[in-house]
């Protein structure tokens, strides 16, 4: 994709509450009004407003096991470490017990996010002295050694689902941190420009989530296809690779199936003539055609090829062996409802004629 960087910030804050299907965080934060083009400004922004809404409704707490060595018998009774540290001769025993705290591990995590942001060189002034703010209200909360497996452990429930947005915040300021050149200070990776990986695999779940929550009678998903082919040995269908689709969208009576697409440059050009992606219009095409034989609906859906992007924009259009194949782009670079009637009005042409 071409220039990331020049789409607006709030708009990458929209795509992130869609793909990580948590859209009712889009009004928690009012990002309408930021006046930043820094993503580490924009996720300090984020994490303080959520923060202030945890400390409003209280952190979340859980039971936290605790072992000390006492005169009193609390918890369980370790007789081991009793005996072998002969505690019993100082009047003591060793215990283990359960204690309701604060100081759970999803409450470590955004503690420690919130003090590796601090430390970010090119932080907002005013929202470096907002973050210690909050900080400084964790006091019952240790901090810890991030890492990937620490995410993974994190278990919610329906009680505090409300963490989860902010913990995804949290992993992406994590992966993306990066140690500065200043002893004691971090910097922040651009992953809008470096990270061409995860912005595909965000965009993706963006547009599949949009059209989840924002139509009605479409059932919309990723879907396996399976080919229409027969092996001529035991071995051969095996190796055939599995053919999933990005977003398969059914319903009003007809079907389209989209795949998403985020390139640095959204065509190839080669002598100096711009071209579509030769590998994106076989994989298309071959959704289709193996779908096709599934009969019914099937028959002529309509296929898309959508891509981000934030200068040039493409509406092509063909009809491939008796189906419709789209070619489109949406320009981020544009305001957010500009974005969400582009979206919505794709499915009104992806319509066979």
């Amino acid at each position: 994709m071409n220039n990331a960087r020049k789409i607006p910030i709030q708009n990458i804050y929209y795509l992130l509450c869609y793909a990580w299907n948590r859209l009712e965080e889009r009004d928690v934060v009012d990002v309408s009004g930021i006046d930043t083009t820094s993503l580490v400004d924009l996720f300090a922004k984020v994490l303080c407003g959520g923060v202030e809404r945890l400390l409003r409704r209280g952190l979340d707490r859980g039971y936290v096991e605790y072992a000390e060595d006492t005169r009193c018998l609390r918890g369980k009774l370790l007789f081991s470490p009793t005996i072998k540290r002969n505690l019993l001769m100082k009047a003591q025993i060793h215990c283990e017990f359960d204690e309701l705290s604060h100081n759970v591990l999803h409450n470590q995590i955004i503690k420690t996010t919130m003090h590796n942001l601090i430390r970010v060189e090119s932080l907002d002034r005013k929202l470096k002295d907002r973050l210690i703010g909050l900080y400084r209200r964790f006091l019952e909360v240790d901090k810890i050694e991030l890492s990937s497996a620490v995410f993974s452990r994190v278990q919610l429930h329906r009680n505090n689902a409300f963490y989860d947005f902010l913990l995804k915040i949290c992993e992406l300021v994590y992966e993306n941190l990066l140690p500065s050149e200043t002893q004691g200070k971090s910097k922040f990776r651009d992953f809008l420009q470096d990270d061409e990986m995860r912005m595909a695999a965000l965009f993706e779940d963006f547009v599949r989530n949009f059209y989840k929550l924002e139509t009605t009678g479409f059932k919309v998903g990723r879907e396996d296809i399976l080919w229409q082919a027969e092996a001529l040995d035991d071995q051969s269908m095996a190796f055939l690779p599995k053919m999933v689709t990005d977003i398969s969208i059914e319903g009003h009576g007809f079907k389209a199936v989209i795949d998403t697409k985020y390139y640095k440059q959204a065509l190839s050009t080669h002598y100096d003539t711009e071209k579509i992606h030769a590998q994106n219009i076989y994989q298309i095409f071959a959704y289709l055609k193996n779908l096709e034989k599934q009969g019914g609906i099937n028959t002529n859906c309509t296929g898309v090829l959508l891509y981000p992007t934030v200068q040039k924009e493409l509406r092509l259009s063909y009809k491939m062996d008796g189906h419709k194949v789209m070619i489109r782009t949406i320009n981020m670079n544009q305001e957010w409802q500009a974005i969400y009637h582009d979206l919505k009005q794709l499915l009104d042409v992806a319509r066979p004629n």
